[in-house]
């Protein structure tokens, strides 16, 4: 038998494998979900009560993550809507609808009849149709324990401009599951992957299903070709061709009784549409081998499209398993997809323009003492920013002192004045790192809400709001601020002072994290760096100064640090600080 007629055979068992596993998953789950829908039934026969379109001001939503963000297509608005919160004892599931006025910096609550029930981990996508349409398919709704799971297989359609909820009932569409990706192509929308979870089986799922806008109509696809493994929380992007790209995502699977063992795929696929891209057999996998520098492995990260044929990948987490435990390095770092070159390339900030002179001066101060011209006058602050292999984002500064000479006055106002715009460059404004974040773009801004991130086996789930010019890439702007210490967690302890305890120390070694951390950067701001000696390789630098740049590194990541990741970010600064020394 030949390659390709045993790839074939490979394939169709593990059709059969999966239809199996499906079947076992949904006699199992069923009687899960028949429980669920009389809670689902409860929440529904209020929602019926609402007869109106009332829309409000009101404050942020409150925190929450794995809803949806998207940007409307007339309007300068982002649409929030559903998503789910853990206080460590219950959880939360909504279906409200928020409106985020980009203008105004401000939110508005927008209550509508018949609304879908309450879910998170669903898919939305817009259309300009009719004044824009939001359609969401899918996700899940968890008991308040969140031990048992309802995975939704409904199609819904919110008419933007008259402000109605539609149920669009039409057979062939895919199974209940949550984590799957959806997103808009030509006159079509695209579902692919997700998974379906009982209290004691998981299904993972690669098919693909096409909803076509015209006509209602479902149909699974069958492309030709190798395509990706089953997965969930992939980053899946049209191109402007009618294509698809497929990217990472993660799976588990069962390696023995009640032992899971997780997956972080990193590949990357094409979905090409031959012709129209409408029939079943002219679609056809094949798979993607990028150049450039590809973001670190991980899950629940963000996806978007950007300026330019790009698209972008923000956050996400890493989670290092161990035997009894789960450990995650969180991640606030954007990386970037040219679709054109095929090419991955790790996001840099430029910095404000009063830090961009301040480099320019710092040039031009070089150009001058080449050419024996006198030195300028004053210290002189140097901020520079080093992205490690892995994504971290660390400041290094250093005060260089200069020959003292007469200044006209204008000169030392306009110093003042960069002082002033640039005085916390040192610490510079951006989102903590994080996973589930929402993103979404309009006029070409990357706006991220909410999330996740742990502490301990403390969840803080957030409902902060920044957002980043990505023509610029100059520096982030919070447009709303939390702080994560006020949010309420619910220890799962034999006793309330117990709990207490466990909150309070907590609260405590996060502040005096901050402290230290915060004292050791003013100290560093003051030192210099040392020197890169005439001759001297980038190699023998490195590793003649790797105590110092650990110390460096060591006090801005914390003691919690690993020291791979320490020693990483070590010679990355090294490396930079030796190819441009400051």
């Amino acid at each position: 038998m030949g390659k390709k007629g045993k790839r074939d055979k490979k394939g169709k068992g593990a059709e059969k494998t999966l239809a199996k596993m499906e079947k076992k998953v949904s006699r199992r789950a069923k009687k899960e979900e028949e429980d669920l829908e009389a809670l689902i039934a409860e929440f529904q026969s209020l929602d019926a009560k609402k007869t109106q379109v009332i829309e409000s001001s009101c404050p942020p939503p409150s925190p929450r993550l794995n809803c949806s963000l998207c940007a409307h297509p007339e309007r300068d608005e982002l649409i929030l809507f559903g998503g789910e919160y853990f206080n460590g004892q219950k959880t939360f599931l909504y279906n409200d609808l928020y409106i985020y006025h980009i203008r105004k910096n401000s939110w508005a609550k927008v209550d509508i009849p018949n609304p879908p029930p309450r879910r998170c981990a669903h898919q939305a996508a817009v259309v300009p149709t009719a004044g824009g349409q939001l359609w969401i398919f899918g996700g899940e709704f968890a008991s308040p324990n969140g031990e048992q799971f309802y995975h939704y297989k409904d199609l819904w359609v919110l008419h933007l401009a008259t402000k109605t909820w539609e149920q669009i009932k039409a057979p062939g569409g895919p199974s209940g599951r949550s984590g799957h990706r959806m997103v808009a192509c030509k006159r079509q929308l695209i579902i692919f992957g997700g998974f379906h979870e009982s209290a004691r089986d998981f299904i993972y799922y690669n098919d693909v299903y096409a909803f076509n806008l015209d006509s209602f109509t479902w149909s699974r696809l069958a492309p030709a070709g190798l395509g990706p493994a089953p997965r969930s929380g992939c980053q899946m992007i049209p191109t402007p061709e009618g294509n698809i790209i497929i990217y990472g995502g993660y799976s588990k699977q069962r390696i023995k009784k009640d032992v899971d063992k997780g997956t972080l795929h990193t590949d990357m696929f094409l979905l090409k549409a031959e012709g129209a891209g409408k029939e079943e057999d002219r679609w056809t996998w094949s798979r993607l081998s990028p150049s450039g520098v590809k973001p670190t492995p991980r899950s629940g990260f963000a996806v978007a499209a950007a300026p330019n044929n790009r698209c972008l990948l923000f956050g996400g987490v890493h989670d290092e398993e161990e035997e009894e435990s789960i450990e995650g390095d969180f991640f606030n770092d954007i990386y970037f997809y040219d679709i054109g070159k095929n090419r991955w390339f790790p996001a840099q900030l430029k910095g404000p323009k009063s830090e961009r002179r301040k480099r320019r001066r710092g040039r031009q101060a070089e150009a001058e003492e080449e050419l024996q011209l006198p030195p300028p006058q004053g210290p002189l602050e140097i901020v520079k920013e080093v992205v490690a292999e892995d994504g971290t984002v660390m400041t290094i500064k250093q005060v260089i002192p200069g020959a003292a000479e007469d200044k006209d006055s204008s000169s030392e106002e306009e110093e003042e004045e960069e002082e002033e715009e640039g005085g916390a460059l040192g610490q510079p404004v951006e989102p903590c790192p994080r996973s589930s974040a929402m993103v979404a773009v309009k006029h070409g801004v990357l706006y991220v809400y909410g999330g996740m991130f742990e502490v301990g086996d403390r969840q803080v789930t957030l409902s902060d709001l920044h957002s980043i010019d990505l023509h610029r890439m100059d520096e982030w702007k919070v447009l709303l601020e939390m702080d994560p210490k006020t949010q309420e967690w619910l220890e799962e302890s034999e006793s309330d002072e117990e709990e207490e305890d466990d909150v309070e120390g907590a609260e405590g070694g996060e502040e005096e994290e901050e402290s230290s951390e915060e004292e050791s950067e003013d100290e560093e701001g003051e030192q210099q760096h040392p020197a890169v000696q005439p001759g001297e390789a980038q190699a023998q630098y490195v590793a003649r100064t790797e105590q110092y740049w650990l110390r460096l590194a060591r006090s801005h990541m914390g003691p919690e640090a690993k020291d791979k990741k320490v020693l990483k970010v070590a010679h990355a600064m090294a490396k930079t600080f030796y190819e441009d020394p400051i």
